[in-house]
Formats: structure tokens, C-alpha cells, sequence
């Protein structure tokens, strides 16, 4: 599918988790100044929450509030026009890091809650990306922090939205990043950064997964991006297609069907199209956020998106 970007908006701080709201705004972090912004159609900004650390995934909850994945605060490389989330030797752990977190943002009042910095006594290294189910359970990404010798592990977790339960419930080899809601819920997908893999498990129920690899702790592997390509987030259509955001090799959005072959891709004038969500009546706008040019860009889809659970 060829389609041709409307910008939006420019001058964000490296732009993630867009969230489409019913007033016809989006919700995005600002992972550099470590805020969360609402964008109008016309391109307006906005400042919601000042959170800290590093605001990477949101999502609207069941009682209506911003849940944040927050890496805890990344380092920064300036090329040029863009930022990009990663110093020398690839490290991206932050000086001022001490650990990561899922917060609690009331859209009314802008007050913060932090609800998870460890599971089990074990630090939330980068909490990444994040969903939320039917019943109102948030399953999140942790994607890690990489240093000058050595790197975190992928996790993946799921956890109660009112602070009083969390669960580690898949681990991989390399840090694990988008994820995402089959549209009858029965289905977690989820991909690697750096191995640019989509992986996909079964839920038995609430903190559950089913289906994983018994060898590595992860999930089934469905397939691959293009050689030298990095996954970041993903989105879910109507129909079941995962699309997912793919960097640097061929950058913009893939779209993977259920059983993991290919069916489409669409190119971004950006290195890192890190996100995209879907709004509209038809679910045929398509926003992503171009994130090394501090972008929000809109795009028409093909096909519906998925619209997603308490999203109004």
C-alpha cells in the first residue's frame, strides 16, 4: 500500500504511544522531556502530565485513566534534526536511571500515580509498550536498558490496574517492544527490537499465557521484518493483521496476517516510525508518530484498525 503522510505536528521531544481520543485528538509521550501531550487535529499541543523518566507506551484504562509504561529515562544522541534514544556503545540507560515503572495518569486532573516499580522484589528494568484487555488488565512490555557490557532481558507482564498485583508471564532473549490484543482477545502479540521477530501466545485467562516456547520462555515465533530492519510498536487491525513498526531498514509500517506472512508494507519519510494507532468512524486513519524528526503524522489506512478496549 502506498499512501502519502499528512503532518500533524512537528517540534515533539521523540513521540510514542499515540492514543486517539473521541474529540478527534491524540495523546502522545514525549520521551525526551518526559511529558504527555494532547494534539489536536489542527496541531495544537498541549501539556497533560509531567511524569519523568522516560513515558514510552500509553493506554486508556477501564476507568477511563492513562496508564504509562515509563523506561525510567533513555540516553540521547542529537544527529542533525533528530533525536535518537541511544548514546555511544549503544548504551540507552540514562545516569539518572534507577529503575522503571507503570503509572497512573487522571486525564482530569493530571494527577500521577506510580502503581509498579518491581515484580516480586525484581526492578521493572524499561517498561516499553502496553494494552489493555477486556476486563480492564494491563499486559505491558519491558524492553530493558542496554549498558556499555552487557544488556537486560525482554519481559513480558501482566498486572492489576488499582497497584495490588502483578505477574511476570514471558521472557526473551532481546528486549521485547510492541504489543497487542487479538480483536477476540484470545491472542498476545508481541515483537523484539533488535531481532525484528513477532511472536505470538495463547491466553487461558487473566496473567495467563499459553502457547509459549518452552525452550526460551517466549512466545511462538510467527516470522521476521526485513534483514537490518528493528521492530518498535504495533498496532492490530479489524480483521486480525498485526501492523508493526519498523525501523531504519525500509522504514514504516508492516503488516503481518495472523499466521505471520507479509501482506503489506507502508513506507515513512523517517528512520523511526516507531508507533501507530487508529481512530475515525471507520478506523481508517492511521496515526504515527515520527519519532527521530519529533513528528505526529496521519495517514489513510487500507483497512480498519481495531478499536480498542475503553477507547470512546
Amino acid at each position: 500500500m502506498s499512501a502519502e503522510p499528512t503532518i500533524i505536528t512537528e517540534g515533539l521531544a521523540f513521540p510514542e504511544g499515540p492514543v486517539a481520543m473521541a474529540d478527534g485528538s491524540v495523546i502522545v509521550v514525549e520521551i525526551k522531556t518526559g511529558t504527555l501531550t494532547r494534539v489536536t487535529p489542527d496541531g495544537e499541543k498541549s501539556t497533560i502530565a509531567e511524569v519523568g523518566g522516560g513515558p514510552n507506551g500509553l493506554a486508556i484504562g477501564a476507568d477511563g485513566a492513562l496508564y504509562v509504561c515509563n523506561n525510567g529515562g533513555f540516553v540521547w544522541t542529537e544527529i542533525g534534526e533528530m533525536n535518537i534514544p541511544v548514546g555511544p556503545n549503544g548504551v540507552s540507560q540514562a545516569a539518572e536511571y534507577t529503575s522503571g515503572s507503570i503509572q497512573r495518569v487522571d486525564l482530569a486532573s493530571g494527577e500521577l500515580t506510580t502503581l509498579y516499580t518491581d515484580c516480586d522484589g525484581i526492578r521493572l528494568n524499561g517498561p516499553n509498550d502496553i494494552v489493555v484487555d477486556k476486563d480492564g488488565g494491563l499486559w505491558f512490555t519491558d524492553l530493558g536498558k542496554t549498558r556499555a557490557r552487557d544488556a537486560d532481558r525482554g519481559f513480558i507482564y501482566w498486572a492489576k490496574p488499582d497497584g495490588s498485583e502483578i505477574r511476570q508471564v514471558a521472557v526473551g532473549g532481546t528486549g521485547y517492544n510492541g504489543i497487542g490484543l487479538s480483536p477476540d482477545g484470545s491472542r498476545l502479540y508481541s515483537v523484539e527490537t533488535s531481532s525484528a521477530h513477532l511472536y505470538a501466545w495463547d491466553i487461558a485467562g487473566p496473567g495467563d499465557l499459553t502457547g509459549g516456547n518452552p525452550l526460551t520462555g517466549g512466545g511462538i515465533f510467527l516470522g521476521n521484518g526485513p534483514v537490518h530492519a528493528l521492530f518498535d510498536s504495533l498496532a492490530i487491525e479489524a480483521n486480525g493483521n498485526i501492523a508493526v513498526a519498523t525501523l531504519i531498514h525500509d522504514p514504516g509500517i508492516t503488516v503481518f496476517n495472523p499466521d505471520g506472512a507479509i501482506v503489506d508494507h507502508v513506507s515513512m519519510p523517517d528512520p523511526m516510525p516507531t508507533n501507530v494507532c487508529f481512530s475515525g468512524d471507520d478506523m481508517q486513519t492511521a496515526h504515527i508518530t515520527l519519532s527521530a524528526m519529533g513528528k505526529l503524522a496521519k495517514v489513510d489506512w487500507a483497512r480498519p484498525g481495531l478499536k480498542l478496549n475503553f477507547n470512546s
